[in-house]
């Protein structure tokens, strides 16, 4: 039998997932989640951008700019729903540059580790456990 060749991409000629490439891949990966997960982020927004300001990095002791690949911001629903006026909405940042460069320091397929910040960062909102957080990723795939 001879051997079968995988297809072989010319990553000379792709370009870095764009900002726009990372809100679709978002997508994707927020609408795979649970259904008894999702029912509960009406109204949550995901942005994406490329780094965190610096009042995030020094707000979160960052000494790099490639440490934080995510971040939730808001009033999680361990907090109470309530709404107060001049109230921001619920967000999810993911950072593009620091989550492509954990992508290419892994094994791990771009978008799993999208999905797998983009569940952490939820997570916060609902004031999950870490191991809640993996059964989640676990129903997710």
């Amino acid at each position: 039998m001879g051997s079968i060749n995988p297809p072989t991409v010319d990553w000379a000629l792709r370009k870095a997932p764009s900002l726009a490439d990372f809100e679709i891949l978002a997508e994707a990966a927020f609408l795979r989640l649970p259904k008894r997960f999702l029912r509960y982020c009406n109204g949550l927004l995901i942005q994406i951008e490329d780094f965190p300001d610096e009042e995030t990095l020094d707000e979160m002791g960052c000494e790099s700019e490639f440490e934080l690949l995510g971040l939730f911001r808001g009033r999680g629903l361990a907090q109470g729903d309530e709404v107060q006026t001049g109230q921001f909405p619920n967000t999810v940042y993911l950072y593009r540059r620091p989550i492509l460069d954990a992508w290419a320091d892994s094994e791990e397929l771009l978008g799993d580790l999208i999905r797998h910040v983009l569940i952490h960062e939820i997570g916060h909102h609902f004031g999950l456990s870490d191991d809640d957080m993996e059964k989640i990723e676990r129903e997710a795939d």
